[in-house]
């Protein structure tokens, strides 16, 4: 009887966790010696992940919206947001990103080289009729009220050079590079 209260007891407190909300800080040194800070929130009810970087003027805050399908980063020093489509191939399912972050947290070792190169053209990605309904709330909360550019992913990276880029997404798990005026 003991060991089924206590089943019950572990099942309840790990049952709530999957169908609420994580919140996970992480600290990692920066390739300018000092740390980076990172705030990520899952949210398995909205099937949500959102990242917040702490890095002074390299700041940004991406939301990976499953339930709609799209990535939006807000970078904070060019006042602008990036929204791109979701490729469901490239990007790791909700419960494996929490799976990374509790490694890199548990083990501090953990390093994926995976990346997306997202390149956008500033005169021709402006996106001026915005359907809010088919990004989502947590996307519009997020990018409302400044520039929102349509961003695409780049296959062929062997040329891209790194001049202009923004880093989003989750460092040392999934790497997002935002890049005006590339040459692929």
């Amino acid at each position: 009887m003991k060991i089924l209260v206590a089943f019950l007891v572990a099942l309840t407190i790990f049952g709530m966790q999957s169908y609420g909300y994580e919140v996970f800080n992480i600290i990692s040194p920066s390739s300018h010696g000092d740390n980076v800070q990172e705030t990520v929130t899952i949210d398995n009810e909205k099937n949500t992940a959102i990242v917040n970087i702490h890095a002074g003027s390299c700041s940004s805050t991406t939301i990976f919206d499953y339930k709609h399908g799209y990535i939006a980063s807000r970078v904070l020093s060019r006042r602008a947001c990036f929204i791109l489509k979701m490729d469901l191939q490239n990007i790791p399912p909700l419960n494996n990103l929490q799976r990374y972050i509790y490694e890199k947290q548990t083990l501090d070792n953990i390093f994926s080289n995976k990346y997306i190169w997202v390149k956008y053209n500033p005169l021709e990605s402006l996106i001026t009729d915005i359907d809010w309904f088919l990004l989502g709330s947590p996307i519009e909360k997020l990018c409302k009220h400044i520039p929102l550019y349509k961003g695409e992913v780049v296959e062929n990276t062997h040329n891209v050079g790194a001049r202009d880029c923004a880093k989003t997404g989750f460092p040392g798990i999934l790497g997002i590079s935002i890049c005006a005026d590339i040459h692929v």
